[in-house]
């Protein structure tokens, strides 16, 4: 195997877990969803979303624990409690959330905002 490889699985690996994080947000916000996985699922997503970790980033090793394997575990967990047919609709739902297309003005504005910072900071 070489690295290529290895590269590509882990960034489709990510992108599937990153799906699966916004599909377990939509399952705890739906009244289908069993209690204890909408529980689950909340408490995972929300976790997932936070801007706090449990560890936090800057301890070497331990730092990266939860984002590489606590919370990988917990989505599987998540997803083992929400019924099978939801979580197919959940996770196409996540898809369509997650690839939802970019905003042209948004950027445009972005841009704008820089150069005129840009200019101002030059004059």
């Amino acid at each position: 195997m070489n690295t290529e490889h290895i590269l590509a699985r882990g960034r489709e690996w990510a992108r599937r877990v990153k799906q699966d994080i916004v599909a377990l947000w939509i399952a705890a916000g739906d009244p289908r969803t069993p209690w204890r996985a909408k529980a689950a699922a909340a408490l995972v997503a929300g976790y997932a979303l936070s801007p706090i970790d449990l560890i936090p980033d800057f301890i070497p090793v331990l730092g990266y624990l939860d984002d590489a394997i606590l919370l990988p575990l917990g989505v599987m967990l998540a997803i083992r409690l929400i019924p099978g047919r939801l979580m197919d609709e959940f996770r196409v739902e996540a898809g369509r959330r997650v690839e939802r297309p970019v905003s042209r003005r948004g950027m445009v504005v972005v841009i704008a905002i820089w150069l005129a910072a840009f200019g101002c900071a030059l004059w």
